[in-house]
């Protein structure tokens, strides 16, 4: 991977740590979630207008990741309703990058380098180390599992899409598009209306972390129009890091020196992934 797109992946990874942290903080995820997704479908209405349409082949896999987008939601709206942020959000994280890496060979003939499947290995490590001696509830645990799977899923699908697309950013748009209405009638089914106030300033916070997670994952699906798969999702997910800072800065979550082990130990998963190799 080139430098500027590291650089940028890093840098979704600083915004998708920090819209996690917030889904955790509020008290009605499901509803936040669902006022993200819809934020995000409104914000990429003017992509998809400037932009020219995604090429035929892509939007097979638009329809499939938006379903699984959905899956995503529902279970990491799960998993954080019993679970602490700094568990959660390692498992979710940590479990996708190697099964990016096997699908990404399965699907689409990338095999990464040696240092290059060092760094994602490395990555994946740390991160799954940054949940090891937590407590944690066995459901929360298990959607975190699930979380991970739709995670990878999603991840190589829209890799796939994005190149047939001709277009990556018109492809985001449309798939956040897409992604906005399931959830706002999943939300209906399972609580009722979704009442929203513009006034209010939870909500006008909860859709600019919609409009964050659009950005952030906007740039990934960029990214794997460029680089493999596998080493860009590990890449991606050093945003453990991030969201360890602001566990402890915002959620009153420890910090340890085991902890910042395992971001080390991440850090340097990171370094290799630069390698040409």
């Amino acid at each position: 991977m080139t430098p500027a797109v590291i650089a940028l992946v890093l840098f979704a990874a600083v915004l998708h740590a920090s819209w996690n942290a917030l889904l955790k903080s509020g008290s009605d995820r499901l509803r936040a979630i669902t006022l993200m997704t819809l934020a995000s479908g409104i914000a990429a209405v003017p992509m998809a207008i400037a932009l020219p349409l995604p090429a035929p082949a892509a939007w097979p896999y638009v329809a499939l990741s938006a379903a699984l987008h959905v899956g995503y939601n529902v279970f990491l709206t799960r998993a954080y309703r019993f679970g602490e942020f700094g568990q959660v959000y390692p498992i979710a994280r940590g479990s996708s990058p190697l099964l990016v890496t096997v699908g990404a060979a399965l699907f689409a003939g990338e095999t990464p380098g040696a240092i290059a499947l060092t760094g994602v290995v490395l990555v994946s490590a740390g991160i799954l180390s940054l949940a090891r001696g937590r407590r944690a509830d066995l459901g929360s645990t298990l959607s975190a599992l699930a979380t991970g799977v739709f995670i990878a899923c999603y991840t190589v699908c829209d890799g796939i899409g994005a190149r047939l697309a001709g277009n990556a950013n018109a492809y985001s748009a449309w798939l956040f598009m897409l992604d906005g209405l399931p959830m706002v009638l999943l939300y209906r089914a399972w609580k009722g209306p979704l009442n929203i106030d513009v006034r209010d300033a939870d909500t006008l916070k909860t859709f600019g972390g919609g409009v964050v997670s659009l950005v952030a994952y906007g740039i990934v699906i960029w990214a794997v129009t460029l680089a493999p798969m596998g080493p860009v999702s590990a890449l991606r997910e050093t945003s453990v890091v991030f969201a360890a800072l602001l566990g402890r800065l915002f959620l009153k979550e420890s910090l340890t020196l085991k902890r910042l082990s395992a971001c080390s130990v991440i850090a340097f998963g990171a370094y290799c992934l630069g390698h040409p190799a």
